[in-house]
């Protein structure tokens, strides 16, 4: 009797013991931003998933790079459908968003938008810098960009600055691009 006791309190304790030990610590966070693409051959085409904040880069149809993206904040969604790339400017800047700045280059007003907020007497209009812009309707094209890890644009879809320049480099004026919700 006093053997089957020991035994029970031992496997007890043990099972205590074992609760009490810390977990093991979560794996590393994957790398969402990858790109295979310069070794790949093919007709280029580009999927945008809104949900999932990611660009997704194919040639003929295999998968050659995935980037972070952030697309357009609630009331400046990023349009859905099918477009094309209809332009590419590597050193674009914003004819609508930026900031009013004095003749000494300091920020009067921070992060306007011209169609709404009246220029400040004595300053000038610094448009947004948009590295590597691919216009693919509109006002809206993917293009290199702060990524706070949620929607945040005024519509257009930001990348990290070297995945918007591989997209840059392997698409042409004609690459179909998909944006999904």
């Amino acid at each position: 009797m006093i053997r089957l006791s020991s035994c029970l309190f031992t496997a007890a304790l043990l099972f205590l013991c074992a609760g009490c030990a810390e977990p093991p610590p979560p794996p590393p966070p994957q790398e969402v931003n990858f790109w295979n693409g310069d070794t790949m051959s093919g007709s280029p085409s580009i999927r945008i998933s809104l949900s999932e904040q990611r660009a997704y880069f194919y040639k003929d149809g295999q998968l050659a790079g995935v980037s972070e993206i952030s697309s357009g904040r609630e009331g400046r969604n990023t349009v859905t459908g099918h477009f094309h790339i209809i332009e590419k400017d590597l050193h674009h800047v914003s004819s609508l968003f930026g900031d009013y700045v004095d003749d000494q280059g300091n920020v009067v007003q921070k992060d306007v938008d011209t169609s709404k907020d009246p220029r400040p007497k004595g300053a000038h209009y610094d448009g947004a810098k948009m590295p590597y812009f691919m216009r693919i309707v509109g006002g809206t094209g993917m293009h290199e960009g702060y990524l706070p890890g949620y929607p945040a644009s005024h519509g257009c879809i930001r990348m990290p600055g070297f995945m918007a320049a591989a997209f840059y480099r392997n698409v042409e004026v004609g690459t179909p691009v998909t944006v999904e919700p």
